[in-house]
């Protein structure tokens, strides 16, 4: 079931946008999260195939269930399906760091109406992972976090963005969770328009406010 809510404008979005997500991300491990969020991440690319099949077809089922339901709300017909980008570049990714947007791949192509735009943005300068501010490490597993932190036109300056397929479409874009204040998917809302896209509409499968 999905709740809308309202992206405000702010120094990385020009004007006000629509969101929507399915459920509330209330924090890692605690009772009705949607953990499989994280499992679909992988950051320390350590979860088993088995654990990131099961996650990514409990995402898959969702997006089947949902974006039909954002079509039908905004009267919109025909929408191009795009991914937030990873923070890191998608070259030092492993196929198994990529599972979320395979998922939204997989629905996307199922969807009446959607056209596949997964691909239509694609990171190629690492930046930081916000919700790991600095290298990490768990049990003897450590990570550079490398990259800048969010600036208005960042994704712009670390992303190729296939403007000819945005052009004056009408886009879904998709992220695995939002948080207010980090301002990632403001930024990427905003690149989408200045490559031309007709309308951006937002959609994340967790929803935390943050700070």
């Amino acid at each position: 079931m999905t709740e809308r809510f309202k992206i405000d404008q702010n120094e990385f979005l020009k004007s006000t946008t629509i969101g929507y997500y399915n459920r509330l991300y209330i924090g890692y491990s605690r009772p009705g999260n949607p953990d499989f969020l994280n499992t679909l991440k992988n950051t320390f690319n350590t979860e088993k195939a088995s654990s990131l099949n099961a996650a990514k077809d409990m995402v898959v089922n969702i997006l089947l269930d949902d974006i039909p339901l954002i079509l039908k709300d905004n009267d919109l017909i025909n929408c191009l399906c795009i991914c937030v980008p990873r923070s890191k570049a998608q070259n030092v990714l492993t196929k198994s760091q990529l599972m979320f947007k395979e998922a939204v791949k997989t629905a996307a192509v199922q969807i009446p109406g959607i056209t596949n735009g997964t691909d239509c943005i694609i990171r190629t300068i690492n930046t930081m992972t916000t919700h790991l501010k600095r290298a990490t490490i768990e049990g003897r597993i450590s990570i550079k976090n490398d990259g800048s932190e969010p600036y208005p036109g960042i994704t712009k300056d670390t992303c190729i963005i296939d403007r000819d397929m945005i052009r004056n479409q009408n886009a879904l874009l998709i992220d695995d969770i939002y948080t207010k204040s980090i301002n990632i998917d403001e930024d990427c809302i905003q690149a989408l328009y200045d490559e031309g896209a007709r309308k951006v509409i937002f959609y994340a499968i967790g929803f935390t406010r943050g700070n």
